[in-house]
């Protein structure tokens, strides 16, 4: 696939054997962005774990500071004497059996839902359309709870879930080309430290084997992880 002038004007400015420290990258990815619109800021980052064991697993939640610049749609599935709280929270789409009916029928255009313990057994069914699509509610990333204000209010506030593939390899959007570059790095930060902080007791060597940073479209840039568990 042939680059355009863009592109190739944005990978002369990586040193693609060179790791930048984390404000050299969060500034440099700024520069290199190749989109006129305001493109995502990701990271991903290579653990040392063996995603096959399940003692190896690493998933969890962080919530960043300055948000992840996009406005995320929510949907909760929810017994009636929970809709008004979750509609006062500011949730897209409160129901339950009528969703439950567009989701089999192909309707995935949300971004998180949110569901209470009692209507479980009803979404188990749903599993085949929203686990691939990684919608499926689970109490290990608070989406699984009574409390849905609380949980609307995470997930609009910049709270995100992330888990390693099977690969190895953790994505996440941690912001957008528009934000200044301190606000990229303190955003990368409270990711990474989220993840280091999940390091699996199974896990051994080199936890954080290698990072990158990126725009949509972009290149990716590596950067330097030495210190970066501290």
């Amino acid at each position: 696939m042939s680059l355009t002038k863009k592109r190739k004007v944005a990978n002369t400015k990586v040193d693609s054997n060179k790791a930048y420290s984390l404000k050299e990258a969060s500034s440099l990815v700024k520069q290199i962005n190749c989109t006129k619109f305001d493109s995502s800021v990701d990271l991903h980052i290579r653990l040392g774990v063996d995603p096959k064991k399940a003692d190896q697993q690493v998933r969890g939640t962080v919530s960043l500071p300055h948000g992840t610049g996009k406005t995320k749609r929510v949907l909760v599935l929810c017994t009636p004497d929970k809709e008004a709280d979750a509609k006062a929270a500011g949730a897209d789409f409160v129901g339950l059996d009528e969703f439950i009916t567009k989701i089999e029928g192909g309707w995935t255009d949300i971004d998180v839902i949110v569901a209470t313990p009692s209507v479980m057994p009803k979404i188990g069914k749903l599993g085949k359309v929203l686990g691939p699509r990684n919608l499926m509610p689970n109490p290990k990333t608070g989406t699984v709870t009574n409390d849905v204000a609380a949980a609307v209010n995470d997930v609009k506030g910049g709270k995100i879930a992330f888990k390693v593939d099977k690969t190895g390899i953790v994505h996440a959007s941690i912001g957008r080309v528009s934000f200044s570059p301190e606000k990229i790095a303190e955003n990368s930060t409270e990711l990474i430290n989220a993840i280091a902080k999940l390091k699996p007791s199974a896990a051994k060597g080199t936890y954080l084997k290698a990072i990158s940073m990126a725009s949509s479209m972009s290149p990716g840039i590596m950067i330097e992880t030495k210190g970066l568990m501290n």
